[in-house]
């Protein structure tokens, strides 16, 4: 039988199918372990606790700067209260996961395996670095059948501590049979999930917090039109007090990496990237350090996902971005005027940066989502089921011409051309010289040794599209004119 996923979850359709799959009990009585993992607001407690509760499963949430003691404490009064039992008794770590998988037995149904859920897990960790070894240990002994088995899912927004867990030769490497990790929602599904109807305010929202669910909870307003979202930004995100206060925000981001001991050298090395250093002797150009200085400060930002490296598709070399909405919107819009801000002069700031947003946010948000369309969404749409390959960006030179483009959407599968698009956030229509520009990329491409034809020619844009470039995109089906109706509506 399966599991009902909660209407509540917006989108986590695959996730959700993985725990289900880990869920079924099937012949096996043994013990297996799942590691569940997503930066901090990316849902994952909301997923873990509704499939504890579908399958009568124990959920416990461990509690950041806590003793061992009243850790163990806490613990064994959440199996006590799951169990209906009246009294706790605080004994070692081995003692109690033992006696919270004999209780999540005897409350689970007949025909799923125990459950045991153990959220924020880095944080017990911090103050018994054995448990990882008791685990192992339970798991050895129940494969021999000589402990209790059952399910255990432990989970944590501290990246580097959680992928840890499964790597070289720690306790728990090679015996995890899932390994889930949390990324944002797609731009569709967050769209679903504010309740907003207008594209053009989804598209701004998004560039500003991104897919990440646990923001929803923590804004009680949510704009519906353009000009709500003009109000919707100094009243909410450069509001200093409130919950999603970008700064606030990004310094608790930071604080859930235990690497991260000097959170001002991050700072500024996210503050370069996102005015645009997007190489690493860049960034210590703008930081005032060496290479060596800053290479392993982006590591770390890499590893956990708060920056990345986009790869020019044709050139080969890579180009450093900031890949977190709300980082990228403090960085730029928050960090700049905090001492303003502070005063509580959140509108006069909006005002100020809002030029910003546009040029810096906005537009390449725009192309952004507009290559999430091409990798995610067209192949159903345009009817492409195989897909478009490998998805990205290039800066193509033209040797002949000695000419330069900047591509913002290139798909390539292998050496064959199988997208070209161009996406501009700009006021202003775009007209038939788009597409013409797409065909001279082409032939620059085909003469760099592409195979290009067949490829496909996409334009995106913010506003909308000439009568002439509407014309001949009905005349060619290799064209695809992609407004936000289309991008957010298909």
């Amino acid at each position: 039988m399966s599991l009902h996923k909660p209407a509540s979850i917006i989108g986590r359709d695959l996730e959700w199918h993985v725990l289900e799959r880990f869920l079924r009990s099937g012949d096996d009585a043994t013990l297996k372990i799942g590691i569940v993992s997503g930066r901090r607001r990316a849902g994952k407690t909301h997923l873990l606790t509704a499939a504890a509760a579908a399958v009568g499963g124990l959920y416990h949430a461990c509690v950041q700067e806590e003793g061992d003691l009243s850790a163990r404490g806490r613990f064994a009064n959440a199996i006590a209260a799951h169990g209906g039992l009246t009294g706790a008794s605080i004994a070692d770590w081995e003692s109690l996961l033992i006696s919270a998988l004999e209780v999540a037995a005897r409350t689970a149904p007949p025909d799923r395996p125990p459950l045991l859920v153990i959220d924020e897990f880095p944080y017990a960790m911090a103050k018994a670095p054995q448990l990882p070894g008791i685990l192992q240990l339970l798991y050895d002994r129940a494969q021999r059948g000589e402990g209790p088995g059952g399910r255990v899912v432990l989970c944590g927004s501290s990246l580097s501590v959680m992928r840890d867990l499964l790597s070289g030769t720690k306790p728990l490497r090679g015996r995890a049979m899932v390994d889930l990790r949390l990324g944002p929602l797609d731009y569709r599904q967050t769209a679903e999930l504010w309740g907003i109807a207008d594209p053009e305010t989804n598209l701004k929202v998004h560039a500003c917090v991104g897919g990440y669910p646990g923001y929803r909870p923590l804004i009680d307003q949510t704009p519906q039109s353009p000009a709500d979202f003009e109000h919707w930004v100094p009243d909410t995100l450069l509001r200093k007090g409130l919950g999603v206060f970008t700064t606030a925000e990004v310094d608790y981001l930071l604080r859930e990496d235990p690497r991260i001991t000097d959170r001002s050298a991050y700072f500024d090395v996210l503050g370069a990237i996102a005015r645009g250093s997007t190489t690493l002797a860049k960034i210590g150009a703008e930081t005032g350090r060496s290479k060596d200085a800053v290479r392993p400060l982006l590591s770390t930002l890499e590893s956990i996902g708060y920056v990345a490296r986009r790869p020019d598709l044709v050139r080969g070399r890579s180009s450093i971005a900031v890949r977190d909405p709300i980082i990228r919107f403090d960085r730029l819009i928050t960090a700049p005027r905090l001492g303003q801000l502070d005063l509580g002069r959140a509108e006069q700031v909006w005002g100020a940066m809002r030029d910003t947003f546009r040029s810096q946010i906005l537009g390449p948000h725009f192309e952004e989502l507009s290559r999430e369309w091409v990798h995610r969404f067209a192949p159903d749409e345009l009817d492409r089921p195989e897909g478009f390959g490998e998805v990205g960006t290039a800066n193509v030179h033209d040797n002949v011409g000695r000419a330069k483009y900047e591509v913002d959407v290139l798909g390539l599968q292998g050496k064959t051309v199988t997208f070209i698009g161009e996406a501009k956030a700009t006021g202003q229509r775009q007209g038939i010289g788009a597409l013409a520009r797409l065909r001279e990329i082409g032939e620059v491409l085909a003469r760099l040794g592409y195979r290009t034809d067949g490829a496909l020619l996409g334009v995106f844009s913010l506003t909308g599209f000439t009568p002439e470039l509407a014309t001949a995109a009905e005349r060619d089906p290799e064209v695809a004119l992609v407004d936000l109706d289309r991008l957010y509506a298909g």
